[in-house]
């Protein structure tokens, strides 16, 4: 049976009140220590799976060169996780001090109690996100409610970081709220920083975009991500105006700006299904207006949530993957179902729509080929000892017996993407003139020519 919904917010807090917890990327623009010409970004996220087998309420981190397609660390195991409140987090934020070095905020809170009262959140310093010290929890009010989803900035008219986060004031209802620091270790009495009139959270800052701030939020009214802008960082100057985005409900915004074009991309999660990332793509912060992203463009960590994204030099991308390594394992995105990814289900190979569980079937080592090793074999990680072969023409997932034909069976040539060269298609070893493609959501290996066929074989192979 399909396991139970869990709760979100939005059902806990009622039509007032908006969806789950969401973590905050604020790009603080024209502050801060110089970035390289040749930067690259880190995610930080917590993760949740339907069932759970994928569900880990610690800091997790993944890299990009793009933005857009991402690398878990660690095995997409976490980093660090917290030892005091809750013993657990959530939103995590990621921010780059004035001095280059790194803090990181989290919700507290483990799991989907949303009644969860905490009036502090988890804090570390990192001089490279390799390594984290000085790990504490900050107050934040002294209100009987929470305080999710928190991010910090910049203030240079202050001369401190503010510190932004969602909580039920006297008002009734989620309002933004904002503390001002200079150490992460004390901060000033809250104050409201936004709030229209209902019930917002998640709030997610550009700062200094020719000389307008950017606030983007989930909105109850809207159940979608708003913006609001503002010339100063005032709290309570920062007025609505874009027209909101969404794709089902969708919270958690993150604003990152590419450093290599004109375009922001503004990424929303879903509350359900659990763990989908969507992207929509603007040159123009101040229109207030954003195009969707083709899913085909961008693959968000396995099982992530609420992620932070904050720009690194090419250097600290290299050194993070030499600490905690790349995945073992790949996953394969289907070119024309790019919602899709090839997995085994009652072990016949097919490709199903992202978030399932057992998460692991989608996971596959690429080794080297069993009847030929300058091609691939698809080796399942939940099911090492079985490979994905073809019988009469379908892929299903065998125990590998050892034998030549089962060897032949299981070993394919990847060959250029025959839809789009920059992904890849898998050729067959035995029948050459045949690739592994979806028909109806199964894979099978056939003769290719039609353009149809030709996206039907091509998947992108990442993570």
């Amino acid at each position: 049976m399909p396991p139970a919904p869990r709760p979100s917010r939005r059902s806990f807090l009622g039509m007032t009140a908006t969806v789950p917890l969401a973590l905050t990327g604020a790009l603080t623009l024209g502050a801060g220590t110089a970035r390289a010409a040749d930067s690259a970004y880190v995610m930080g996220y917590f993760t949740e799976s339907p069932s759970g087998t994928g569900t880990d309420y610690g800091l997790h981190l993944a890299v990009s060169t793009d933005s857009l397609n991402w690398t878990p660390l660690n095995q997409n195991n976490p980093v660090v996780t917290p030892t005091e409140g809750a013993g657990g987090l959530r939103d995590p934020f990621i921010l780059r001090k004035q001095d280059g070095t790194f803090v990181v905020l989290a919700t507290d809170l483990k799991g989907t109690d949303w009644s969860y009262v905490s009036q502090y959140v988890h804090v570390w310093n990192s001089t490279d996100l390799r390594t984290f010290t000085g790990y504490h929890r900050l107050k934040l009010h002294d209100m009987n409610t929470h305080s999710w989803a928190p991010e910090a900035f910049w203030d240079a008219g202050r001369g401190q970081y503010g510190i932004i986060y969602s909580s039920v004031n006297d008002s009734g209802h989620n309002v933004i709220m904002v503390n001002y620091t200079t150490d992460f270790v004390t901060a000033t009495a809250p104050q409201v920083f936004f709030d229209p009139g209902y019930d917002v959270i998640d709030g997610d800052l550009a700062v200094g975009v020719n000389g307008v701030n950017y606030l983007y939020f989930k909105s109850s009214s809207a159940q979608a991500l708003v913006g609001a802008k503002s010339t100063s960082l005032t709290p309570g100057s920062f007025t609505a105006f874009s027209t909101g985005v969404a794709h089902g409900g969708t919270e958690a915004p993150i604003l990152v700006k590419s450093q290599t074009s004109s375009s922001w991309y503004l990424w929303g999660d879903t509350y359900t299904p659990n763990g989908v990332f969507y992207a929509w793509q603007s040159t123009d912060l101040s229109a207030g207006t954003w195009t969707a992203v083709d899913q085909r463009a961008y693959t968000q960590p396995v099982n992530s949530k609420h992620g932070t994204i904050q720009p690194i030099t090419t250097a600290e991308y290299t050194n993070l993957i030499a600490k905690w390594g790349a995945p073992a394992w790949n996953r394969l995105k289907s070119y024309n179902y790019p919602a899709r990814y090839v997995r085994h289900s009652n072990y016949v190979g097919r490709i199903d729509e992202y978030p399932f569980d057992p998460y692991t079937d989608a996971q596959w080592k690429l080794v080297p080929g069993l009847a030929d090793s300058t091609g691939v074999s698809f080796q399942s990680v939940s099911l090492p000892t079985r490979y994905l072969r073809h019988y009469n023409y379908q892929l299903q997932l065998d125990v590998n017996d050892s034998t030549s034909a089962f060897a032949q069976d299981a070993t394919f040539y990847r060959t250029a993407g025959l839809a789009d060269a920059s992904w890849s298609s898998f050729r067959s070893y035995n029948y050459p003139t045949r690739y592994i493609r979806h028909s109806n959501y199964v894979l099978r290996i056939d003769p290719v020519s039609t353009a149809t066929e030709q996206q039907d074989a091509t998947f992108r192979v990442g993570y």
